[in-house]
């Protein structure tokens, strides 16, 4: 049960299998301890006699992230900590899952038993394996994937549970490599390429839009983004019809994808910089799950719109002051080229809209603002009341944290410009989060449920991993959006 493309190569720590009951030898056993008063063993067919006893007299704790390795009559077993026992939920499993997965060193075969989740146990192993090896001329010699047994019970549901948690973790390492990809290997025309490739493996309807398309059918945003640089946009529309020919609800995907971002003539300050390969985040995102609905038969009508520029500065470039024509007739006045992901999203999303979906959802890596606002690990979700508070709560539920924001009033004056119908910056330090998604909303069908998420912090780690999150590309919203197609797909 695989999913690859063609891109530098992910390092994948572990393979999973599932068993109705535990191998006749297991090989190493991992077993969840927890805290509250003292070290406590939650039920699991692992433990062996003496094992509590034997953790407790080596040390551990049973705190969220630690892993202990005991020896009994010459059996290994790796505990790993879920933290206080009356706080634990799913998340505190998937993390703690994901722990374990980077601390198997060594280890070629193990057993898990699922009594606490089939789910957050699947994921937590595959997303805490995930090893990014790049292109190293000479990578450090990697040891076999480990290979373990999840056992789940004889029910046709467990076996239908663990293999959706397979498909949306793959699906997340694929938004992850993609992200992790250096911009002189992934920008608008191969990052086309390998959504073709990504289309052909899951059976999904795509066309790609070359420049000359997009200059003829006025997609001004994306051209205006992308003409500073010698390597020119795209626009690609990916369609999962899961509908059978049945009346169904139709949903719109939409994701920011700025193959790097120099920030054009507005240039960036020069640290850091290199994290801007970054910037295509959401598109990877929405690639990722319009795929992973496509393999798990979600049956909604779905179409994803993904723009895709290179920000570069050259004499070609647009230009602070300039005025633009979107995609419908809106015209939009660029006061500041580093506010270049909502210029393409502006085509997208009207494009996206002129079918009239009933629910849109969009994604970018758009503004410091966001970090500012809810630090790095929280996305903001803005856009339809009802259903931007659903889809925060969903984010929450998947462990990708998500809290609501408004859109505010008060900045419908600072929208305006005096020789456009809109300025896409206002030149305050105020609500500059909130300010895009204003500016969003201007390209969103009056009738259509939409929710705009902005995940410049979530999506890049540029701290040390931790739970089920490594360091940089961190696969963010993918397990959210997969949830709220299948949710929407069921009402």
């Amino acid at each position: 049960m695989t999913f690859e493309v063609s891109l530098p190569a992910r390092g994948t720590t572990v393979e999973l299998e599932f068993a109705t009951q535990v191998p006749t030898d297991p090989g190493v056993s991992l077993v969840p301890v927890t805290s509250g008063d003292g070290l406590e063993l939650p039920v699991t067919a692992l433990a062996v006699e003496g094992l509590l006893e034997g953790l407790e007299a080596v040390g551990a704790r049973g705190k969220q992230g630690e892993v202990t390795r005991l020896l009994i009559d010459d059996h290994l077993t790796l505990s790993f900590g879920l933290g206080d026992s009356d706080e634990i939920d799913e998340d505190a499993v998937r993390r703690a899952a994901g722990a374990l997965a980077r601390n198997l060193t060594g280890v070629e075969r193990a057993t898990v038993t699922t009594e606490l989740g089939i789910r957050p146990i699947v994921e937590g192993l595959l997303l805490g394996g995930y090893r990014y090896t790049g292109m190293k001329t000479q990578p450090e010699e990697a040891e076999a994937p480990v290979r373990i047994t999840v056992v789940g019970g004889d029910s046709a549901e467990a076996r239908e549970e663990f293999e959706r948690a397979v498909v949306v973790a793959e699906s997340t390492l694929l938004a992850r490599d993609l992200v992790n990809t250096p911009g002189n290997f992934l920008y608008p025309e191969t990052y086309a390429r390998i959504m073709e490739e990504v289309a052909g493996q899951c059976g999904l309807d795509v066309e790609v839009y070359d420049e000359e398309y997009l200059a003829v059918n006025g997609f001004g945003g994306i051209l205006a983004v992308g003409k500073g640089s010698t390597r020119p946009p795209r626009l690609v529309h990916l369609v999962w019809d899961g509908t059978e020919g049945a009346s169904s609800r139709a949903i719109a995907l939409v994701g920011k994808g700025i193959t790097f971002d120099t920030g054009g003539i507005s240039l960036k300050p020069a640290p850091q910089m290199e994290d801007m390969i970054s910037d295509m985040g959401g598109s990877a995102a929405q690639l990722a799950a319009i795929a992973a609905a496509a393999r798990l038969g979600v049956g909604a009508r779905i179409e994803a719109w993904l723009p895709l520029a290179e920000n570069m500065p050259s004499g070609s470039a647009t230009r602070p002051g300039d005025v633009i024509t979107h995609y419908g007739g809106l015209t939009s006045e660029v006061l500041n080229t580093d506010a270049e992901g909502r210029l393409v999203l502006a085509d997208a999303l009207a494009r996206a809209s002129e079918d009239q979906p009933d629910y849109l959802i969009e994604v970018a890596t758009l503004t410091g603002a966001q970090m500012v606002a809810l630090g790095t690990r929280t996305c903001a979700v803005m856009g339809s009341d009802e259903f931007r508070d659903r889809v925060a709560e969903i984010g929450r539920a998947v462990g990708e944290n998500a809290w609501s924001m408004p859109l505010l009033e008060e900045q419908e004056e600072e929208l305006r410009s005096p020789i456009a119908d809109i300025r896409n910056v206002h030149n305050s330090r105020n609500g500059g989060m909130l300010y895009a998604g204003l500016y969003l909303s201007r390209f969103v069908h009056e009738d259509t449920q939409w929710v705009h998420m902005d995940i410049a912090g979530p999506s890049w780690n540029t701290g040390s991993a931790h739970g089920f999150t490594p360091k940089r590309a961190t696969g963010t919203p993918v397990r959210t959006i997969v949830e709220a197609l299948s949710e929407l797909a069921g009402k």
